[in-house]
């Protein structure tokens, strides 16, 4: 346990004044940045504008006091939305609360069982096709808010709300697409002419602005929802055994895109400042901050890699800024909450357009297309179909066994088993082969020897004219009881037919699955050579035998 040390120590040991006040600017700009995301993803996920704001205090102040990475910042983020808003359309408020409280300790578990690593064998097709797949499923979904539509159904599923928004697009608001282009454009123009406020907040206050001064017919978030400046309230969720079986899908799908996206930011924040993050010791910390978000009323939450950016960017060098973010925040739900009201949905649309945008990587999508092998795209194209038509545990599940599938299909392509040429077949006069007894032959086995590649190894069904087989198997790095099999296999036809067997060069791995099968010594220690040269002497010796 020694080494899940939240990075918080380590940084205070020589923390300085003028480490502080930089933390403290840091802090301060990254909260400004993440006011009105958090409102957005909240309304995003289906929840009320404060409980965006809960999460990003309660999961954000102890993701930064426990985590293992100095600079990251957590908070909602707009991964978790479209999950979110599902399981509270199927199972409520209880059943999020639930859903993320189970998600929790399984992040502490997999911190506790040093899974931080994990995260390598999660291909980097299906992170991308799957964070694109989200980023669709978020511009769906607010299509209905920026043109200002009537649903004449509440739809769930992301290719629903599409459905629904076609069927009704004649309901179209103009007064509100007009406000959400508003928002656009400041979205986009203003970074281009000052980057010290984030633009999101200035969409806000002008859009708001427009609409109270204009009293233009346009949806607001108070017209929505009850505003609440309330502080955070410990709240505990029935835990039933129907409860738990109804979420645990649930709260894995949390577990896992938690662990992937708060690692993958982590990664990203070291490379910015040239450091090392803590991965278990981070996962630990998720699995804190997700749990304690949802016993206060939060939503999930995991590492935002655009505000860890911006608070690298800013100066935060420690996990202080991350706790400053946290408090600022509070202070905005106490003092300026009930000022919410007044912001129009299309603007929140607009943001969440923005941030779809900014998340689907397009260009990295482009460049995968481009430049993969075809079946690396066909896994990143049907894991971001099945994010958009299905959802994220079935893209990710099908993902990987595809991904499964085409790996081990691409070790058995590259497993070889052939024979050597020998001089007496070729008539080499240059000395390029080695020699071998006419009484020898040598079979050089290539590649992993796996169940997908057992088959490649030959039978023993002509007559020869050897008595004496060498399998070097130098260039066999792991081999598993599949490929055992079918070696005794060959074992056993070559006895049949009086043909003593060598293996020549057992690397560490296949070497201790012959011990362990019993095969090592059934074979003989004496006939497990440390290399070639060393295998043609043993069958000299055992021609010698034979004659003797």
């Amino acid at each position: 346990m020694k080494d899940l040390t939240p990075q918080l120590i380590h940084s205070l040991k020589h923390y300085s004044k003028k480490d502080f006040f930089r933390d403290l600017t840091a802090g301060v700009i990254v909260a400004i940045i993440a006011l009105p995301l958090s409102i957005a993803l909240a309304l995003a996920s289906g929840v009320s504008p404060e409980q965006g704001l809960y999460t990003a205090i309660i999961a954000g102040l102890l993701i930064s006091a426990l985590g293992g990475s100095k600079v990251q910042i957590a908070g909602p983020t707009a991964a978790f939305a479209t999950i979110v808003a599902g399981i509270v359309a199927r199972n409520g408020m209880e059943g999020l609360a639930a859903a993320t409280i189970l998600a929790g300790l399984m992040l502490i578990l997999m911190g506790v069982l040093r899974m931080g690593s994990m995260i390598k064998f999660i291909p980097y097709t299906i992170t991308t096709g799957f964070t694109a797949g989200i980023a669709v499923t978020i511009l769906i979904g607010q299509v209905k808010d920026f043109f200002g539509l009537t649903f004449e159904n509440a739809p769930v599923e992301t290719m629903e709300k599409l459905e629904e928004a076609a069927r009704t697009f004649h309901t179209a608001n103009w007064a509100a697409a007009g406000v959400g282009c508003l928002a656009l454009a400041v979205l986009i123009l203003w970074p281009r002419v000052f980057q010290k406020i984030p633009a999101s907040l200035i969409a806000v206050v002008v859009t708001a602005a427009a609409v109270k001064l204009l009293s233009l017919p346009v949806n607001t978030i108070g017209d929505l929802y009850t505003i609440s400046s309330a502080l955070p309230e410990l709240t505990l969720p029935a835990m039933s055994y129907d409860t738990v079986a109804a979420v645990l899908p649930d709260a894995f799908t949390i577990a896992v895109l938690a662990a992937i996206e708060s690692l993958l930011s982590a990664v990203v924040a070291d490379e910015m400042i040239g450091a090392r993050h803590n991965s278990n010791m981070e996962l630990v910390a998720q699995g804190v901050g997700n749990a304690a978000s949802a016993l206060f009323g939060g939503i999930p939450a995991t590492g935002a890699i655009a505000r860890t950016a911006a608070n690298i960017k800013n100066g935060g060098r420690s996990p202080v800024a991350g706790m400053v973010h946290a408090v600022v925040l509070l202070l905005v739900l106490v003092l300026l909450m009930p000022y919410a009201a007044l912001i129009p949905m299309p603007c929140i649309a607009a943001i969440l357009f923005q941030v779809a945008y900014n998340m689907s990587g397009w260009r990295t999508v482009v460049k995968v297309v481009r430049h993969s092998p075809k079946s690396d795209v066909a896994v990143l194209i049907v894991t971001f179909l099945l994010t958009v038509v299905f959802d994220l545990v079935v893209a990710i599940v099908v993902g990987l066994s595809l991904a499964c599938l085409l790996f081990m299909k691409r070790m058995a392509d590259v497993a070889v088993v052939k024979e050597w040429e020998y001089i007496e077949d070729t008539g080499d006069s240059q000395g390029r082969l080695k020699p071998v007894p006419t009484h020898v032959m040598v079979y050089e086995i290539s590649g992993p020897m796996f169940f997908g590649a057992a088959d490649k190894i030959p039978h023993m069904e002509r007559n020869t004219g050897r008595d004496v087989l060498i399998l070097r198997m130098r260039s066999v790095p792991a081999m598993d009881i599949t490929a055992l099999n079918s070696l005794h296999r060959l074992y056993e036809e070559c006895r049949d037919k009086g043909i003593k067997v060598i293996f020549s060069h057992v690397n560490e791995q296949p070497l201790s699955v012959f011990q362990k099968s019993g095969m090592y010594e059934q074979v003989g220690e004496e006939n497990f050579a440390p290399n070639i040269d060393a295998a043609l002497a043993r069958a000299a010796e055992l021609e010698a035998g034979c004659r003797g």
